[in-house]
């Protein structure tokens, strides 16, 4: 069944218009017709089970029939601290990322970063990865779509995280073993292309921050949140 996100409140045995872009997507590409039925989900949990009730040349109108409370994120709390990086890398890295059920997405600057967004578009450049996160969610069933939190410069993130674990994605001569002990919030940095300098790594270290390495091989800025959340799902999915 297709599944759409809109931020409305959606209530059942209601009447809701469509948003602009779920009205053009349903009806106009997928070519939705009158008693068709979608998913509709509004990031507060839960999702809807909404009937195609009224099309007009520019809107339509769908009857919300049921509640469903499912929710599928993970049982701990995961925020990815996530150095920027340019062009399609960045795209991939927050859309694998919610599909692998991160909590939320703290973009970072560091050293080697290779962005250096300005304030005029600080929001549009947000706004574009928040929505590869909520087009994650509504392709892979995620009720609760993760927020990307604007920038921090690397040292503001590490001094402000308090997760209960902290990992720093980098080779390591003893690297992190986890415990049997499920931890309640994790938090995961990775750095950019280039990689983080040796002080932004003792930082990090000097921060109760663990060295995690996956293999012996250096993974890029957009796999590594992909290998640590799969094993992360491994380890602790319900």
């Amino acid at each position: 069944m297709n599944r759409f996100y809109m931020d409305n409140s959606l209530i059942v045995g209601e009447d809701v218009q469509l948003s602009e872009t779920v009205f053009h997507h349903w009806t106009r590409v997928l070519r939705a017709k009158l008693g068709d039925q979608a998913t509709l989900f509004n990031g507060l949990g839960g999702e809807y089970l909404v009937e195609l009730t009224q099309v007009e040349k520019k809107s339509a109108t769908v009857s919300v029939l049921e509640f469903n409370p499912i929710n599928r994120d993970l049982p701990i709390k995961v925020t990815l601290g996530q150095v920027m990086s340019k062009g399609d890398r960045m795209d991939y890295a927050i859309q694998k990322a919610t599909e692998l059920g991160v909590s939320e997405i703290q973009l970072l600057t560091s050293e080697r970063c290779e962005m250096r967004l300005k304030y005029d578009r600080d929001q549009k450049k947000i706004e574009h990865w928040q929505s590869i996160a909520i087009a994650a969610c509504e392709q892979c069933g995620l009720n609760i779509v993760p927020k990307v939190l604007a920038p921090l410069s690397l040292t503001e993130w590490i001094e402000s995280i308090n997760s209960e674990l902290k990992l720093i994605m980098t080779l390591a001569d003893q690297p992190f073993q986890f415990s049997d002990e499920k931890p309640k919030s994790i938090a995961l940095l990775v750095g950019p292309e280039g990689g983080l300098n040796q002080a932004e790594i003792d930082f990090a270290l000097n921060h109760q921050f663990q060295a995690w390495t996956i293999g012996a091989r250096v993974l890029r800025t957009e796999t590594a949140p992909v290998a640590a959340l799969s094993v992360i799902n491994h380890l602790f999915a319900d």
